[in-house]
Parts: C-alpha cells; sequence; structure tokens
C-alpha cells in the first residue's frame, strides 16, 4: 500500500517507535495475529474483523473484503468500505473500516470511519493515527465530509476526533435503546 500522506490531525501523544503505524489491507499473514484479536471478548460488542466468518477460509474473507471495497455483491444494507488493519512495529494494534458512502442508519450512527485500537495499545496516540489515516484513505474515495461517530461517554474517541478537526454536529439517540451517539464532521 502507498504510503498515505498528511491529514492535519495532532498526533504530539504518539509515542516515538522505530516503524511508524502503517494501515495496511488484510494479508494471508495476518490470519494468526487477527484472529486472535478477533476472538477476545473484551471487543464485546465491537467486532474486531468486519465481516469475518470463522467457519469460512482466510483467502475467501480477503476475496470478499476485495468485493466490498469495490462495491460488488453488496447486500441491500451494506455500502462499499476499506477495511485495514494497523500495524507497529510489527504487531497489530488496532483496525478501521472506511465506508465510501452512507446508508441510513450509518448516516445517523455508525459514520464512514469505524475504528478500533487493541487494549493493550491505548492511550499511545494510535487511535489519532488510525484515524488521520482513515481520512486519507476517505478522501482518496471521493469522501470528501467524513462523518464520524462514537459514543456518548466515550472520552478517548471524542479527544481522537477533535484532534482530527472533528466538530460536533449533533448527539442522537439509537432507535435500539443503544447509548447515545455523537456525531462529528471533519471537513
Amino acid at each position: 500500500m502507498r504510503d498515505v500522506g498528511a491529514v492535519p490531525c495532532s498526533t504530539s501523544s504518539m509515542s516515538t517507535t522505530s516503524h511508524p503505524l502503517r494501515l495496511v489491507p488484510v494479508r494471508h499473514q495476518d490470519q494468526a495475529a487477527a484472529v486472535v484479536v478477533h476472538d477476545d471478548p473484551s471487543w464485546a460488542p465491537f467486532t474486531f474483523l468486519y465481516g469475518y466468518d470463522p467457519d469460512g477460509t482466510w483467502t475467501g474473507y480477503m476475496s470478499w473484503l476485495a468485493d466490498v471495497r469495490r462495491g460488488v455483491g453488496l447486500g441491500p444494507s451494506e455500502v462499499p468500505a476499506t477495511f485495514l488493519l494497523a500495524w507497529v512495529d510489527g504487531e497489530l494494534v488496532g483496525r478501521t473500516s472506511i465506508r465510501h458512502e452512507l446508508n441510513d442508519y450509518l448516516e445517523a450512527y455508525g459514520g464512514h470511519v469505524g475504528y478500533g485500537v487493541v487494549a493493550n495499545h491505548r492511550r499511545r496516540g494510535y487511535a489519532t493515527e488510525v484515524l488521520r489515516q482513515s481520512l486519507v484513505v476517505a478522501r482518496a474515495a471521493g469522501v470528501m465530509d467524513v462523518l464520524v461517530t462514537c459514543d456518548e461517554d466515550n472520552v478517548g474517541s471524542i479527544r481522537t476526533i477533535q484532534r482530527c478537526g472533528g466538530v460536533l454536529d449533533s448527539i442522537v439517540e439509537q432507535s435500539d435503546g443503544g447509548p447515545r451517539k455523537r456525531r462529528y464532521w471533519i471537513r
């Protein structure tokens, strides 16, 4: 994957590492590490590997992700999206899903970017860097105004989104009674 360039985000909280964080598409060699993180119960109810079926093959999963990125074979509630893993110095530290368009649910609650950082890698600035690089990918996919959401009580995500230029648009109730969502636009 090409170097994704810079987006104005404060990454001053990033710890110094010999290898910077890189977002990369899912590869064959990622299976073991990614499945371990995916199976960690601390992610519940969040899903680490978007659309992953443990009964399927890893090659099939990678093929499905490529189809989703191209918008091929999507169901009525699905949208084209790029799913990437975040690596630092050979360690899987997080993931991101960049949606190229929004459906009604994503417009209300999910946004263009859904990211997460592995628990033992949090509070190191990785979320800010994942979001920063996700914005570059979104813009390369033609999304200039990016909607990013988070739970109303998620202070870490609120700060991450604001560091990357997020401007609060609204706070909405979820129709299923889930936590209220803060909706931010990054332009």
